[in-house]
């Protein structure tokens, strides 16, 4: 017997530690390899968007599985390509007048915001905590070179295309690597956040529209340059909430000071007006069967995603909130507290014998 070797209480103590080591060191390379997990993210949704489509084609024009795929491939990249035709041709001018101005816009603004003592700590708090987030790096990579940012982009829409093409083969094989007593609880979350985010980007979807028209037609009227594209950008940017619109509405309220303070008053009072329907009107009835996050908690999430995953990070910010959101419903108060949380409705992924690793 040998009188050195560990008893079963330190072999559990070193069995933990031992875990505990593995889990910080896969948590330190995740975050190193955070912008790859990030466009990985990124593509998933963009899938998840190709099968919403698909879904559509399906279920009103009658069209097999296969075809309603394929239009689902053919619609999402043609949305894309118009988009890419809008800002590069139709909008081409004004977005040149938009980048031409906005540092001078946003120099002037610091400016005028310094000449009180509050303003100008300010000024400083905002500079001093930009120049040290990732943002403001990846913000600082794209100005050098936008080469980088193009080809992230079409890894994120070449990984979206693949995932989009067969994703059950991803999905079970992420459910083999977990426990097979922890399999079918997984299952169930996994559709539960394809379920929510479906129904998510739906409405983000009719948000985004709603808020691009509104203020472009505000704008319009208000007499502000380049009405179109402040339209089109503030639409897109309401797919970050809170943090998005607000940045949004910077450029627009200084190309309007450009046309003196009848446009700025204008466009102050669109953006209010807008927001204030957007919020009591809108935003209630188009997200009343989609998961609700407290306002306060996603604003937090939203920045703190953006300082840990960069630029991407910050785009999908939302996206990934409402997953982690879903998933500890899903994962924490259904499976461990028992809380009566409805499960989506899904086909099973894997046969029971693989979901318990016994014989059938």
């Amino acid at each position: 017997m040998n009188r050195l070797a560990p008893d079963k209480a330190d072999a559990r103590f070193i069995r933990r530690v031992i875990i505990l080591i593995v889990l910080i060191a896969v948590t330190a390379a995740l975050y190193r390899a955070g912008n790859l997990l990030i466009l990985a993210f990124g593509s998933m949704l963009g899938a998840i968007v190709i099968h919403a489509v698909a879904d559509l084609y399906r279920d009103h024009l009658g069209a097999s599985k296969k075809l309603g795929l394929t239009l689902g491939y053919v619609t999402v990249l043609g949305v894309i390509g118009f988009l890419v035709w809008l800002f590069g041709v139709e909008f081409r001018q004004q977005v040149n007048v938009l980048v031409t101005r906005l540092p001078f816009l946003i120099d002037q603004f610091a400016g005028w915001a310094s000449q009180s003592p509050v303003g100008a700590k300010i000024v400083d708090a905002v500079r001093q905590a930009y120049a040290g987030s990732r943002a403001a790096q990846d913000v600082g990579g794209l100005v050098e070179g936008g080469g980088e940012f193009v080809l992230n982009c079409l890894l994120l829409l070449i990984g979206a295309l693949f995932f989009a093409g067969d994703p059950k083969v991803y999905e079970r094989g992420f459910l083999l690597l977990m426990p097979p007593s922890k399999r079918a609880a997984i299952e169930d979350a996994l559709f539960d956040v394809g379920s929510t985010l479906r129904l998510w980007l739906r409405s983000s979807l009719i948000l985004m529209t709603s808020m691009g028209v509104l203020i472009g037609l505000g704008l319009w009227i208000s007499g502000v340059p380049s009405a179109a594209a402040l339209g089109l950008l503030a639409g897109l940017s309401e797919f970050i909430p809170y943090v998005g619109p607000t940045a949004a509405m910077v450029p627009a309220l200084g190309l309007a000071a450009t046309q003196g303070t009848g446009p700025v008053l204008g466009a102050l009072a669109t953006y209010a007006v807008v927001r204030l329907v957007q919020t009591n009107f809108i935003t209630p009835y188009v997200q009343q069967r989609v998961i609700a996050i407290p306002p306060a908690i996603t604003v937090f999430a939203i920045i703190g995603i953006g300082i840990v995953f960069g630029l991407f990070g910050l785009f999908f910010s939302a996206a990934l909130l409402v997953v982690i959101f879903t998933l500890v419903r899903s994962l924490y108060l259904r499976e461990v507290l028992g809380e009566d949380i409805p499960r989506a409705d899904h086909a099973t992924l894997l046969a029971p014998s693989e979901k318990t690793d016994t014989p059938a």
